[in-house]
């Protein structure tokens, strides 16, 4: 089953059946399983990860579904990490799959990255950021990072390659950062889709070892004009 589930990506020379095998063995945790987290999930469930671990301690709510795509109106008031591993254990049950329905907080952060390789943010708050952030790089683990609001988006890879970068390092002063206003709840569902569809290749890109990942580099797009810029830092 494996061989045909698999057959287009294993026909791609950038992972072909080596890389298949790194991303059966590649665990990954996802911290936020709503509008950037459902893109992401899926392609990374859908591309064999070996184990994806989902933290969310939300609820669905109708004002979700029109991003957060791996759910359902009836699903309406259950927990997202529950009905994110139900979806997706039916997307691919090859993959191991845990939901974890809690905060990402200073108590448990490293217990939970510790069990993974490396982390993919789908959280929509500073103060989360700064604590993978931190998390990831006492561990020596890979942060994938993102963040979206209305039609523009941002990606970028930390605590990776020869010379790694931190958060920190982009956004240096964490308290003018967590004084600012919440990017807001005005979206629309594509933009997240595009960003977390980035960020999941990234993942691919350091498990396979293919491609031009963000390491010290920054990813912006607008969807408005389809501007797309990489800025060193």
């Amino acid at each position: 089953m494996e061989e045909s589930r698999y057959h287009r990506q294993l026909l791609l020379p950038e992972i072909s059946e080596e890389g298949q095998r790194l991303i059966r063995r590649a665990r990954v945790l996802l911290v936020g399983v709503g509008g950037l987290g459902s893109p992401i999930a899926l392609y990374l469930t859908g591309l064999g990860i070996g184990a994806l671990g989902l933290i969310d301690d939300d609820a669905i709510s109708l004002s979700n579904l029109h991003r957060q795509v791996l759910y359902g109106t009836a699903e309406v008031g259950l927990p997202k990490a529950q009905q994110a591993v139900k979806r997706l254990r039916d997307l691919n049950p090859e993959v191991d799959i845990v939901g974890y329905p809690c905060r990402f907080t200073k108590e448990n952060a490293a217990e939970l990255v510790g069990q993974y390789d490396m982390v993919v943010d789908g959280c929509d708050n500073f103060a989360t950021r700064y604590l993978i952030d931190d998390t990831c790089r006492a561990l020596g683990k890979p942060y994938i990072y993102g963040a979206v609001r209305g039609f523009e988006g941002q990606a970028s890879v930390f605590h990776a390659g020869t010379t790694p970068r931190s958060y920190r390092e982009l956004f240096p002063d964490e308290a003018a950062v967590l004084s600012m206003p919440h990017p807001g709840r005005a979206i629309v569902g594509m933009t997240p889709a595009v960003v977390g569809s980035v960020m999941a290749q990234q993942v691919a890109e350091l498990i396979c070892g293919f491609g031009e990942p963000l390491l010290g580099r920054l990813w912006t797009i607008d969807l408005r004009t389809l501007e797309s810029h990489i800025f060193d830092f």
